[in-house]
């Protein structure tokens, strides 16, 4: 009992001011914030990139290929997929390999919003919490555009923007479909997999992705 009451004080205790994240500019997240400090302790560490945009300068086809790759059914679930959820946990059981826990893009954005990569299940339910609360105070499209400003795509490389710049030399609103398909296809490992590393694993799922785009784009037709 004395765990609960703990745990409920520190909920309290983190729990956001909704309304600051309601509109205007993307703020820096928990591991944004991380990864500046453990820049400035370590020299060999890249400087951060980031520069958050606003949604309107974010093509619909980058929107798109990060849904596709990420989170397809965004817009259909309340911040929970447990149809996702199920197929990981089968694939999860049959490989006896822990390697997908099929988290949407709402709890992705909340755990690099205010919370740590940690695996500890405690962290975990206070992703589930802080989800529940985000969807309900926070639109769709304000989520998406949040996610979009903050995921990682490489070492201190955090947004569309910042990665569209490192890997392509452009701005987002300039990518090509192919160039948003393969920065999709960098999530969620963006280290191991990105367009430098170029690996087979890396090439598949651009491919993939951007297979699943042209047959978006035709129904949007």
């Amino acid at each position: 009992m004395l765990l609960l009451v703990l745990d409920i004080f520190y909920i309290s205790y983190i729990w956001p001011d909704w309304s600051e994240f309601g509109q205007g500019a993307v703020k820096k997240t928990k591991f944004i914030q991380a990864y500046e400090l453990q820049a400035k302790k370590n020299s060999s560490l890249p400087t951060l990139r980031w520069k958050p945009v606003p949604m309107n300068w974010i093509p619909v086809g980058m929107k798109s290929a990060v849904i596709v790759a990420e989170d397809s059914r965004f817009y259909q679930h309340t911040g929970f997929d447990l149809d996702a959820f199920k197929e990981a946990m089968e694939y999860n059981v049959e490989h006896l390999n822990f390697k997908y826990g099929a988290s949407t893009i709402s709890q992705q954005t909340i755990k690099n919003m205010f919370l740590s990569s940690s695996r500890n299940p405690l962290r975990k339910w206070h992703e589930l919490i802080l989800t529940v609360g985000m969807e309900i105070k926070l639109n769709k499209k304000r989520i998406l555009e949040i996610y979009l400003n903050v995921a990682e795509f490489g070492m201190g490389i955090f947004g569309i923007e910042a990665a569209a710049n490192h890997y392509y030399g452009i701005s987002v609103h300039t990518l090509t479909e192919q160039q948003m398909a393969a920065l999709a296809a960098t999530l969620p490992s963006p280290k191991k997999h990105n367009p430098h590393t170029n690996t087979r694993r890396f090439i598949k799922r651009s491919q993939k992705i951007y297979r699943y785009m042209k047959i978006l784009s035709q129904k949007r037709k």
